[in-house]
């Protein structure tokens, strides 16, 4: 095999790694959502209890993310790619033994933490062994196995329950980890460590993680202590940012945010475009079902509608970005998620299926031109020492919309009918939050088509 011919096999095998590791991670929660009644049953857990079940996974992510990230970029990003698949291997194994909720929930943040060392290095591996020009279309198929396992879920996920119970939705994500891990150690040699000899930011990754913590424990609780959790967060935040100008080889950079436009802009347009979107499934999903009057299986049929256009679309949307500003790109794909967002702002009781799918149509159509310019963007703009926590820094902003995204759709609700179970004494003003939600959304992209708009200034 000439050179040539072994640096394709590389950057192939790398991709086909990352594809399969962001394939299972993806199937892993979209399809524990299906499993959540039989999970709840065996081990007589609560909705709070049950609530904890992602948000424990999330908020895990969310934390160690980034300080993963830089340790990846200084001691290996393929080191820290094996060791996080195999830690989320073997805890979705041990599912299989396990007889209590607690443990289960401690089995999910262990997951969590191997999941932010494959999250964190699986683009940046793609990004290094990837020329300039093959960057966009090869994070373009990387996007799009995520939605390739956020729309197998619900259906695979339901039929494993189904037949073998939901132990086995595990078995088959620990199966896939070990299959990416043989992969790796068989055709990719080499490692990965541009930044490798400079110090780790102990300091700057506690008070991040602490700041993490409770903004996202408080986006999570907005309508208890949330706004008391979300200053402190915020305290935190801002002792962070003098803290890290201090340190000669910060957690982050923070000269990325402050002379690096495109870094900067790109990621705010993430988290907004995040949080302006990802109440849809979860509002349409209700509405779907008590409204309209669907079964659970209709209802998620018409929304895999919107992860299957995001899977094919994704591809394209990234080869395109290789071509043209992949920042212009983005902004125009927030420009067409936001006309879907404000169709769907005038839906009511009389509004037809058809309607609504052409809604979520043009949303995943929109989230599909953002996704991999973005991250094409955020990437393109780093040096190869940054590589690994840029990922890990877009994926944070990431996690942070979608739990405002969801806190939107919660504090709507609260608003509207409080605590009390949607029924039709209730329906007219569950649609008015339905209503509320979606047009919030809608302002949120069009903020964020402006911030997008201005790395490209």
């Amino acid at each position: 095999m000439n050179l040539k011919e072994q640096n394709k096999d590389i950057k192939y095998s790398a991709l086909f790694a990352g594809m399969l590791s962001s394939f299972s991670t993806a199937f892993m929660g979209s399809s524990i959502s299906i499993a959540l009644p039989s999970i709840g049953n065996e081990f007589s857990m609560g909705a709070v209890m049950l609530g904890w079940i992602a948000t424990s996974y999330l908020l895990t992510i969310a934390i160690f993310q980034m300080p993963l990230g830089r340790l990846a970029d200084i001691y290996g990003r393929k080191k820290f790619f094996i060791i996080g698949l195999f830690i989320f291997a073997i805890s979705s194994f041990f599912t299989v033994f396990i007889n209590s909720g607690f443990l289960f929930i401690f089995l999910r943040i262990l997951q969590g933490f191997g999941g932010s060392m494959v999250f964190g290095t699986s683009v940046a591996i793609i990004t290094t062994v990837f020329a300039e020009n093959e960057r966009g279309k090869a994070l373009g198929w990387h996007v799009s196995s995520v939605y390739t396992g956020l729309t197998a879920g619900p259906f695979l996920g339901g039929i494993l329950t189904h037949y073998y119970g939901w132990r086995s939705i595990f078995i088959v994500n620990a199966i896939l980890c070990l299959l990416a891990i043989s992969f790796i150690v068989l055709k990719l040699k080499g490692e990965w460590r541009e930044a490798k000899g400079e110090s780790f930011d102990l300091i700057g990754s506690f008070i991040l993680g602490n700041a993490i913590f409770f903004i996202i424990f408080g986006l999570s609780n907005i309508n208890k202590n949330g706004i008391l959790f979300l200053i402190i967060g915020l305290f935190f935040i801002i002792l962070f940012i003098p803290v890290e100008l201090k340190i000669k080889h910060p957690v982050i950079n923070m000269n990325l945010f402050i002379h690096n436009k495109v870094f900067a802009f790109s990621n705010l347009s993430a988290t907004i475009h995040y949080s302006s979107t990802f109440a849809v499934g979860f509002i349409l999903s209700l509405y779907l079902q008590y409204i309209k009057g669907l079964s659970p299986q209709s209802a998620g049929l018409i929304l895999m509608i919107q992860p299957f256009i995001m899977m094919i679309f994704s591809p394209i949307a990234g080869r395109l970005s290789d071509k043209k500003h992949p920042g212009k790109i983005a902004s125009t794909g927030m420009g067409i998620t936001a006309t879907g967002l404000f169709i769907l702002s005038f839906i009511d009781k009389n509004t037809h299926i058809l309607y609504i799918i052409i809604a979520i149509l043009i949303i995943g159509f929109g989230l599909a031109f953002f996704s991999s310019p973005n991250t094409n963007a955020v990437m393109g703009s780093v040096e190869k020492k940054h590589y690994a926590i840029a990922s890990s820094t877009l994926g944070t902003m990431r996690v942070i919309g979608q739990m405002l995204g969801l806190a939107i759709g919660m504090f709507t609700l609260s608003v509207f009918i409080g605590n009390s179970k949607i029924e039709p004494s209730n329906f007219i003003y569950f649609l008015k939050a339905v209503n509320v939600t979606f047009i919030i959304s809608t302002l949120l992209s069009c903020i964020g088509i402006f911030a997008s708009l201005q790395r490209n200034q």
